[in-house]
């Protein structure tokens, strides 16, 4: 049995997550700033913590001049208390880039969401008297960009666009745990597919009104992933002490858009011959339907090698496992 705190573990990933690891035996124990929705969310079974990761309470580095310090009180609070002992940190909270269209402000929000409560975590770690054996934090395929063909292994360079260099600075502030002897694994995660939830909800409007096709042109790689397989891998990061760095977290079937598309219709038993223009979509969902149609053709030989093996790896088994069963 593991000890494991979880951030995040009301969102689509965290419950599927919380649940597998109770179903083991582990001892899960939850992050929020929102105890009272997670109490709503999550099995009575689960502690959950108060959690402000904004309200650091130990003093922070000595020599810091006060602009760059990461602590704003003098005391320990319980939630920094949590952390010793456990066997492992996934740290999946963050605000969700779909729920609004993007602005200035916005954006500031989710990258602050991110990096401010990635940094502390970290920090106070690095002052728990008995540390965490890893520490898994959550990225994006989008740390890579509009790549086109180009195979895009852990070792591609990042691109050069708002969410890219936010997936850059996220690695980099979860990889200072390093310093202080701790594994740490950064999942790149690509689209999870989720019955009734996320990309797949969104996908599945049009092809209910006999209007489906792909995005954009279709020729972009589409990299998904079945929310079994997100939530297999995050174990797999856990147990496995061999796994460290950055991992791309995607299936092994990775398709281009148009075939993606194709699948979806032949699933649905629907038509799939209504491509939708990216300048459509601009119009309904802004500057993030830009993101939604990169082409990221993303390798997954680390994961493999780690010895995970993919529930599923083939798209149309695994839409036929969400949609119709």
């Amino acid at each position: 049995m593991k000890k494991i705190i979880i951030t995040g573990a009301t969102g689509s990933i965290g419950r599927n997550l919380v649940r597998e690891l109770s179903a083991r035996g582990d001892e899960v124990i939850v992050f929020t700033r929102n105890p009272e929705k997670a109490v709503k969310k999550l099995s009575s079974k689960i502690r959950i913590v108060k959690w402000d990761y904004e309200n650091i309470d130990v003093p922070s580095s000595p020599g810091l001049p006060p602009s760059q310090k990461l602590w704003r009180t003098s005391r320990r609070t319980s939630w920094m208390d949590e952390l010793n002992g456990v066997d492992a940190v996934v740290h999946l909270a963050s605000a969700n880039l779909s729920s609004k269209r993007w602005n200035e402000k916005f954006k500031k929000v989710a990258y602050h969401s991110r990096i401010a409560s990635t940094r502390n975590l970290v920090e106070a770690i690095r002052n728990a008297e008995q540390k965490p054996k890893v520490f898994i934090c959550s990225s994006a395929v989008g740390y890579y960009g509009e790549r086109f063909d180009e195979i895009l292994d852990e070792e591609s360079l990042p691109g050069n666009d708002f969410l890219a260099n936010l997936c850059k600075d996220w690695e980099n502030e979860a990889a200072k745990v390093e310093h202080y002897g701790i594994r740490r694994v950064s999942l790149r995660t690509s689209p999870a597919l989720i019955k009734g939830e996320g990309a797949l909800k969104k996908m599945l409007w049009p092809y209910k009104l006999f209007i489906g096709g792909p995005l954009s042109t279709g020729k972009q790689w589409f990299p998904w992933i079945h929310i079994d397989d997100i939530v297999g891998i995050y174990l797999h990061a856990i147990d496995n002490e061999k796994l460290s760095g950055s991992v791309n977290a995607a299936s092994p079937g990775i398709v281009r858009m148009k075939d993606f598309a194709k699948t979806l219709g032949k699933v649905l038993k629907r038509p799939s011959i209504f491509p939708v223009p990216k300048f459509i979509m601009k119009i309904a969902a802004g500057e993030v339907a830009e993101y939604a149609v990169m082409s990221q053709r993303t390798s997954v030989e680390k994961i493999l090698s780690a010895g995970y093996k993919f529930k599923f790896e083939n798209l149309e088994e695994a839409l036929k496992d969400l949609l119709i069963k």
